[in-house]
């Protein structure tokens, strides 16, 4: 559900982002993988981008595609970097990204594409935020002279940005050779020239006299679109109907808007010599200062869409505008699902997200009129809308919420992709965040938000239990945890806890995350479960009747499986107390266990998911060793050659290694993790395990 900042928009800058993310799309599948030719679609960008140029935001998507290797052919690609118009100033940010895709290798752009994207430069230079930028990349452009293709563009644009400073002997002998090389290149005469400019008695010989490129701009034609493009954004820029966002000043001239058709615009006819307009308010402090005296306008219907409208009513309420807006919200959803001629839904959705996320509030009219527009809705067009509106839909009765949207929003969205699941997932976890800031400012226990958000949890349980089966990346367990991270607030915040119910994730769930291929992911997932622990001790310790034994016995089952794997070198054991081997069956444990054994490789199974042989947390405990070694490397006979265990720690200490025990050993890789951005594993160790915090708590007494 990504938004946009807010920029004065171009001109039908929706169906340009559409038309952007179709390229990008195409970009990322080969010509056989597509099954359509992408060429009409970049031929449609290249007009669009012709006709209304580019906000920061597309202008960044772009120079990505034109910059990043993909499977779009050289023509397209060109194709596109010819038509980077840019709509306003262009930030430092993309002319790095710019700067750092030139030279030589193979994620490297062709040198055509790179001699392009100099070209580029050279014609938008004079809209640049920061002209410094270039500058202080000089030493890196100067060094691609030698790159015939591209040593042009190159040329005029180091013309363009020298200055005294830049010029050095060293650099003007680096010319000189490169000019008898190329047999008096203009364009490297002509930069000769630039230098002699600031030091006309270093330079001599003939290679100032030869003929030289006189750096004229390489496109006037396209100067002039730019200009064209620039002017007309700036007037857009002006107008204040373009700026919603300037929200202490009556929104005006709404005929080129999209809400021109549906809202009138605010007008107060009956005001007094003591009362003050809203038209009369042009800032923030005009605002507060009358706010008491400020008449409302006579058609509250605007308040649907005028900013400043919605934050006095916010202020002050008043029923009868709300009021008001439903029933035309009412009158509005009748003509559209009617499908009478001229409604344009997107319209009205933009209108009602400017609504929602102004007054944070979603009237019972919302839920009525999306309980009929989404039977109707074909689940694509504005669906980003669609999803940020819901995400303010109130916490109420589950069943009711689920019949009412949530079931007829999957029904519409979910159509077996794994993009389609994603975007239902953030849907949710911005939903569960809304509502958890809303239960954090409850005074009172909630009656329903017990059951409620115990009933969407487990819903999104079998989500994220589909998801990371069918897109088992790195990504998607991010979006994944995302969502768990949310509920693990609930679930420990002493606040947010008399509201809710404990629900944890599926079982097969926690083990597939532990045993993927990322720390961040291990990490993340043992900082959650850390916090469900402090959950369901702050529970347990005022009342057992809300949790079953056989509840509490499954979650401890993830603490003590995940601590067997890390901490105690016992992975897939069914031994211990409420140990579930990682779901593991005993068949299979003794079938890798043999072939494990029978690979000799000096380590058992139970032990290749410690801290020192794990694959996700390896590396990180011997580069912990490794620092400890080399801060006592003159005293040491002999390094260790990994991995560490108990065993090799005392036969390295008695040949004259670093002398270092067990705990101590662990205790520190944890320390070392932590520093790193991985203090989940810890937290859980320390949380979980009584005996491990006593001896951290020693060491650290210790050392102070």
């Amino acid at each position: 559900m990504s938004e946009y900042p807010e920029y004065p928009e171009v001109e039908d800058s929706s169906d340009v982002r559409e038309v952007i993310s179709d390229v990008i799309r195409a970009s990322k599948l080969t010509a056989k993988q597509r099954g359509s030719n992408v060429k009409p679609v970049v031929e449609k960008l290249s007009s669009l981008l012709y006709d209304q140029g580019l906000l920061p935001d597309d202008l960044g998507q772009l120079i990505d595609l034109v910059t990043i290797p993909s499977f779009l052919d050289q023509a397209s690609l060109g194709n596109i970097a010819r038509n980077l118009y840019p709509a306003t100033t262009v930030n430092d940010d993309l002319i790095v990204r710019v700067i750092g895709c030139l030279g030589h290798g193979k994620l490297k752009p062709s040198l055509a594409i790179q001699g392009a994207l100099l070209k580029w430069l050279v014609m938008i230079y004079h809209i640049i935020d920061n002209q410094a930028v270039l500058s202080r990349a000089y030493s890196i452009l100067f060094n691609l002279l030698d790159t015939a293709a591209i040593r042009k563009q190159l040329c005029h644009l180091l013309a363009l940005i020298t200055r005294r400073r830049h010029v050095r002997p060293y650099r003007i002998q680096s010319l000189l050779s490169l000019s008898r090389q190329t047999g008096n290149d203009p364009a490297v005469t002509g930069l000769l020239r630039v230098f002699k400019d600031y030091y006309p008695e270093i330079i001599v010989g003939e290679a100032t006299r030869a003929k030289a490129s006189v750096f004229k701009h390489p496109d006037p034609q396209w100067r002039e679109r730019l200009d064209e493009i620039q002017r007309d954004h700036a007037a857009r820029s002006t107008n204040r109907s373009e700026r919603p966002l300037d929200a202490f000043r009556v929104a005006r001239n709404r005929a080129n808007g999209k809400s021109s058709a549906l809202l009138p615009e605010v007008h107060t006819l009956n005001a007094t010599e003591n009362s003050i307009t809203l038209e009369e308010i042009e800032n923030a402090d005009s605002f507060v200062k009358n706010l008491e005296r400020i008449e409302l306008p006579n058609q509250l219907i605007a308040i649907l869409g005028d900013p400043l409208l919605q934050k006095l009513l916010l202020l002050k309420p008043h029923d009868e505008a709300h009021r008001r807006a439903g029933n035309w919200l009412a009158s509005y959803g009748q003509d559209l699902i009617s499908g009478e001629s001229g409604i344009d839904p997107s319209d009205g959705l933009e209108m009602l997200k400017a609504y929602v996320s102004s007054t944070k509030t979603f009237p019972p009219i919302f839920f009525v009129f999306f309980n009929e527009y989404l039977k109707i809705w074909n689940g694509r067009d504005g669906r980003g809308l669609v999803l940020a509106i819901l995400s303010y839909v109130p916490l109420a009765a589950f069943p009711e919420l689920f019949t009412g949207i949530f079931q007829l929003l999957e029904a519409k969205i979910l159509n077996n992709t794994v993009d389609s699941q994603l975007q239902l997932l953030e849907f949710y976890t911005s939903l569960i965040q809304r509502w958890t800031i809303f239960l954090a400012s409850l005074e009172e226990k909630s009656a329903q938000a017990s059951t409620t958000v115990a009933d969407l949890v487990a819903h999104i349980n079998n989500l994220c239990l589909t998801l990371v089966q069918t897109s088992p990346t790195t990504s998607t367990h991010s979006r994944i945890l995302d969502f768990y991270e949310q509920t693990a607030s609930l679930a420990s915040d002493s606040t947010l806890q008399r509201h809710t119910r404990i629900v944890i994730p599926p079982s097969p769930l926690v083990y597939i995350l532990h045993f993927s291929l990322s720390p961040s992911t291990l990490s993340r997932l043992c900082a959650i479960l850390s916090k469900y622990k402090q959950g369901f001790q702050k529970a347990m310790a005022t009342s057992r009747s809300e949790y079953t034994p056989e509840y509490i016995n499954e979650f401890n089952g993830f603490l003590m499986d995940i601590c067997n794997c890390i901490w105690r070198s016992r992975a897939f054991n069914h031994n211990d107390v409420n140990s579930h081997g990682c779901l593991v069956p005993r068949s299979l444990n003794r079938d890798l266990t043999s072939y494990i054994n029978d690979l000799s490789m000096g380590g058992t199974l139970p032990t290749l998911f410690s801290l020192s042989y794990s694959p996700i947390l390896g590396l990180s405990a011997i580069s912990y060793f490794r620092q400890l070694e080399d801060a006592e490397l003159e005293q040491l006979r002999t390094r260790h050659a990994g991995p560490v265990t108990r065993a090799s720690l005392n036969a390295l200490a008695n040949n004259g290694g670093l002398r270092v025990g067990w705990d101590d050993y662990r205790l520190g890789v944890l320390s070392h993790l932590e520093q790193n951005g991985m203090a989940g594993v810890g937290e859980l160790m320390y949380n979980t395990m009584t005996n491990v915090m006593r001896r951290r708590s020693t060491m650290m007494t210790e050392s102070s």
